[in-house]
């Protein structure tokens, strides 16, 4: 059987109305792409995906091929990647790397919000920021996008690399680099190399990075690199950003930074120190809804590389206040007097660290309680690092802390712990707390917010 080439299928990419994965979501005229899982083969579900309006189905498996419009190829996974790589080839389109351990989603959507205010921008859904979720991304770029703001996860050491030779950035920002996914990176060494691949291409490309200067890892990793924009509060960066408040985040924009901007087609800058000149614009607060110092650095972030594409100040303040967290990430309920931290969308050792220090920090709360979930991916760390984070704990005084999982059960601790969510569920007195601010954390394999939808804490 005759194989597509990759010419005649961007072809039919560009006649499409988009791609799909999932038969069960087939929209009219689009591209099915069959992929492959360890519980499913979508080369079986070929001639449902036509049936429901498919314009082509791409199957790798010869034997199914039952009509002209499924194209074989060798591999529908490695063609699909190939075809997002060649369509951001084609469009040239503006791309933004964003990994890090924590904080990815959230800046994402900082920075698309930020960018949307004065350009087309098309950004990762969700946090589909694997090596699917990154070609389907790039194949929603329209020609008249400005620029993409991509997400790249990784779990083990290369991910990134390769995800960056799909994506080919312009630009890359790295969050922070944290104890996340130890099993798959065998240690923090190789959580640094693997988060500094985007640097490692950005560099042998001449591309531009965008740096929060108060990260002195980072700052080590692109030490001695010219293409570096800065942002911080210290005299030499690029754009000065104070952080007024954490609760919730508010920040001093004191800096235009527009004489040190090169145009963004140019894909790199030239910055000397001594091109500072003082401000430019007057003084711009920025209030956001979010908590935390690292939500303080997320914002900032997004005020900075909004500055290197030249928004306003007032345009940059728009994005931030506009933008509102869901999905379970650091949102603010109310459960009848209680206020609720849900952060039930990830964790691991670094940002559960950083949780229960902005609850700490957090003032006009009497009580505050603690119901946390186990943190997934640690390998041979998990034991150390979950009871480090009771040890944590007991540093401070609590209402009432709870604490979920097979780790967590494993802990040296005086803490309630259960084994199971079931466990807790069975056990936990709806009433337990009153006028008391809550912190909901767990990895998403635990699911925790199953306490707010299953109406565990009483309204």
């Amino acid at each position: 059987i005759e194989k597509t080439d990759m010419k005649s299928l961007y072809e039919k990419f560009t006649a499409s109305t988009g791609v799909c994965t999932d038969s069960r979501a087939i929209t009219e005229g689009c591209l099915y792409f069959a992929l492959k899982g360890e519980n499913f083969n979508g080369n079986l579900f070929a001639e449902e995906a036509l049936a429901k309006g498919a314009a082509y189905a791409i199957i790798d498996e010869p034997a199914v091929k039952t009509s002209e419009q499924m194209l074989v190829v060798d591999d529908v996974l490695s063609t699909l990647q190939q075809l997002a790589n060649y369509h951001r080839r084609t469009l040239g389109t503006l791309v933004i790397g964003i990994t890090g351990s924590n904080g990815k989603t959230t800046t994402k959507e900082l920075i698309a919000s930020v960018l949307g205010q004065g350009m087309q921008v098309v950004s990762t859904r969700g946090n589909l920021n694997n090596h699917i979720g990154v070609p389907l991304t790039l194949l929603s770029i329209k020609p008249e996008t400005d620029i993409a703001v991509v997400e790249m996860g990784a779990n083990h050491p290369g991910e990134i690399a390769f995800l960056c030779n799909i994506a080919e950035p312009d630009y890359g920002y790295i969050t922070s680099i944290g104890k996340a996914h130890l099993e798959g990176f065998g240690s923090f060494e190789g959580v640094v190399k693997t988060k500094g691949e985007l640097f490692d291409y950005l560099k042998a490309h001449h591309k531009t990075i965008f740096l929060n200067a108060k990260d002195t890892l980072q700052a080590g990793l692109v030490a001695g690199y010219e293409h570096v924009y800065t942002f911080g509060d210290t005299p030499t960066v690029n754009v000065h950003i104070q952080c007024l408040a954490t609760q919730p985040v508010k920040a001093l924009l004191t800096d235009s930074s527009q004489s040190l901007t090169a145009e963004p087609a140019t894909h790199t800058i030239d910055f000397l120190p001594e091109d500072i000149e003082g401000f430019t614009e007057p003084h711009t607060t920025i209030a956001a809804h979010l908590r935390g110092d690292y939500n303080f650095t997320n914002v900032a972030a997004a005020i900075a590389i909004g500055r290197y594409f030249k928004l306003s100040p007032a345009a940059i303040k728009r994005g931030i206040e506009q933008y509102v967290p869901n999905n379970n990430r650091n949102q603010f309920l109310k459960c009848g007097s209680n206020t609720v931290v849900l952060d039930a969308y990830n964790a691991n050792p670094s940002s559960m660290t950083a949780a229960i220090g902005n609850v700490v920090a957090m003032e006009g709360f009497a009580k505050k309680a603690l119901i946390l979930g186990d943190m997934f991916e640690l390998g041979s760390y998990a034991a150390a690092e979950h009871q480090r984070i009771v040890d944590l704990i007991s540093e401070h005084s609590w209402a009432g802390v709870y604490l979920i999982g097979e780790q967590f059960s494993a802990t040296d601790t005086s803490y309630p712990k259960y084994k199971t969510f079931e466990a807790f569920a069975a056990s936990f007195p709806k009433d337990a707390f009153a006028d008391t601010l809550i912190l909901i954390k767990g990895s998403r394999g635990m699911a925790l917010e199953r306490i707010i939808t299953e109406g565990l804490l009483s309204e």
